[in-house]
């Protein structure tokens, strides 16, 4: 059965049994991105697709030995900031970690017009697939501009309807919240819901930087829920954390309430990246109140004497909260004003800013660097056994909260380079949390059928040509928080559309990377 199937398909996509295929990937221990376990197969690629999956030999214009090595699909990204890949079109920090899907728009942030951004995708190459979810905060900014601690008005509420249904209709895969970002911060849930409502029409999903990770993340689950009940769509958790000391050692607690909520009828899924450590704006800080209208209205409200002293309160009772002395935790990975403080924590900087370390100076510091036009950060404030509790549940997929990185440009978070090896390598390998199959699954079947990748995420004759091969022994991250500009090492081959992009660890320039659009 299984044979006259694939002579069936064959035939379907012009072929004969005798004919040859464009690509025979030879004898790997294949893992079909469904969980199942393995099996000794040839995968065949003819025109980008998968045309077989079984032991029966094709001939191949070109055949290549998998030979004891793991074949597997090639691997989604659910949740990136990579619109800046119209700049980097070989995202090859990506692709060198098995990356073949990308998908944008995460956090409340994204292209206006994905469909504007889609044409001009189109008309270069680039190495990996894109598709893009619509951010809520790039269209609330858009129809109420600097006016964003209210309400929108029914004319103002419409008019974003409008803009979301442009983008559905143009291929946004659903809507991202990026709650603890400006302008979503001051979005009421009742205006999350109406937008939702939308974007469930178009049977889209609802993505959320939810409105805190920390000692209110319960609350923030309770919206999110309500939001999905409400919209009657799916909805998804981004990096599933808990973050700051006094939260530390809850997962249990916390994934207990995500499974009752999916008992209760919720469809909920979230990720989460291989790290103990957050990567956001140093902005994040301070009050959204004192950031809020831009760096103009901002650099007036700390000239204020008695404004800076309310806010340097606030930061110590905030710190004192979280059960911390100071900013050690975090670290500067990109300030262009004075690229010296890159890689150094907020006391270092301080130390070198001012001759001084204190608290004070820390305060002034941050509060200083978002006049100078602000700075990206790294923050070291998860638990360990709360990550390891998140990764082994069913409904978690590896994403890594990263954009395309431009090599050796400032001191980001290693999560770019090495989230899928660190995954595969340490924590699957090495510490044995998951079984390889699980792992793959949660990097392939599992992000296609939530974000609707049609024909992606599994292995499967009729599937895109999108492949991984790699030797589970040799899978390594070598990106650290001090050096994180170093790419994962140990793939074989990574496979997009059916053509080859990388090779024993070697990005060959091809840009075979195609637009996915919401399915139908």
């Amino acid at each position: 059965m299984r044979a006259f199937r694939a002579a069936l398909f064959f035939c379907f996509c012009g072929l004969s049994l005798e004919a040859a295929v464009d690509l025979v990937l030879r004898n790997g221990l294949v893992y079909d991105g469904t969980g199942r376990p393995p099996v000794q197969a040839h995968v065949s690629i003819n025109q980008g697709r998968i045309v077989s999956v079984d032991q029966n030999p094709v001939r191949g214009r070109q055949t290549l030995d998998a030979s004891g090595l793991v074949v597997a699909p090639g691997f989604i990204d659910v949740h990136t900031h990579a619109e800046n890949i119209v700049y980097h079109a070989k995202a090859e920090n990506f692709l060198r970690m098995g990356v073949t899907t990308l998908v944008l728009g995460n956090c409340g942030s994204s292209k206006l017009d994905i469909g504007q951004f889609f044409k001009r995708m189109s008309q270069f190459g680039f190495s990996p697939n894109i598709a893009s979810l619509i951010g809520h905060g790039t269209v609330r900014n858009q129809v109420m501009g600097g006016s964003m601690r209210r309400p929108p008005t029914e004319e103002e509420l419409k008019h974003m309807q409008q803009l979301i249904t442009k983008a559905m209709d143009d291929g946004a895969l659903g809507m991202s919240t990026g709650l603890i970002y400006l302008p979503g911060t001051f979005a009421r849930t009742d205006e999350l819901i109406a937008l939702a409502k939308t974007v469930s029409k178009h049977e889209g999903i609802y993505v959320s930087h939810m409105r805190s990770e920390g000692t209110n993340i319960f609350k923030a689950v309770d919206e999110i829920c309500l939001i999905g009940r409400e919209a009657q769509l799916p909805v998804h958790i981004s990096h599933l954390k808990l973050a700051g000391r006094p939260m530390w050692g809850r997962h249990h607690e916390l994934l207990t309430k995500l499974d009752r909520a999916r008992k209760e009828g919720v469809r909920l899924t979230h990720d989460q990246y291989a790290y103990t450590a957050s990567s956001t704006s140093l902005k994040q800080l301070l009050p959204d109140h004192l950031v809020a209208g831009g760096r103009a209205a901002y650099a007036q409200r700390i000239k204020d004497r008695e404004q800076y002293a309310k806010t340097a309160t606030w930061m110590k009772t905030r710190l004192k909260a979280r059960q911390r002395d100071d900013y050690s935790y975090a670290v500067i990975a990109w300030h262009k004003k004075d690229p010296r403080y890159n890689g150094l924590s907020v006391p270092q900087a301080a130390q070198m800013r001012y001759g001084a370390a204190t608290l004070d100076h820390q305060i002034a510091l941050i509060m200083e660097i978002e006049l100078n036009g602000g700075a990206s950060a790294v923050f070291h404030g998860m638990n360990e056994a709360d990550a390891r509790g998140f990764m082994k549940h069913a409904q978690t997929m590896f994403a890594s909260d990263s954009s395309v990185r431009a090599f050796n440009q400032g001191v980001p978070h290693p999560r770019g380079y090495g989230n899928v090896g660190r995954f595969l390598g340490y924590y699957i390998r090495d510490q044995k949390q998951l079984p390889l199959g699980e792992g793959i699954r949660k990097l392939t079947q599992l992000p296609a059928q939530t974000f609707k990748l049609k024909n992606r995420g599994q292995l499967k004759p009729g599937f895109a040509g999108d492949v991984v091969v790699f030797d589970p022994a040799k899978i390594t991250d070598h990106a650290t928080f001090k050096n994180p500009h170093a790419y994962t090492t140990g793939f074989r081959w990574v496979i997009v559309n059916g053509q080859i992009v990388v090779e024993n660890d070697r990005h060959n320039g091809a840009g075979p990377g195609q637009i996915i659009r919401r399915a139908q």
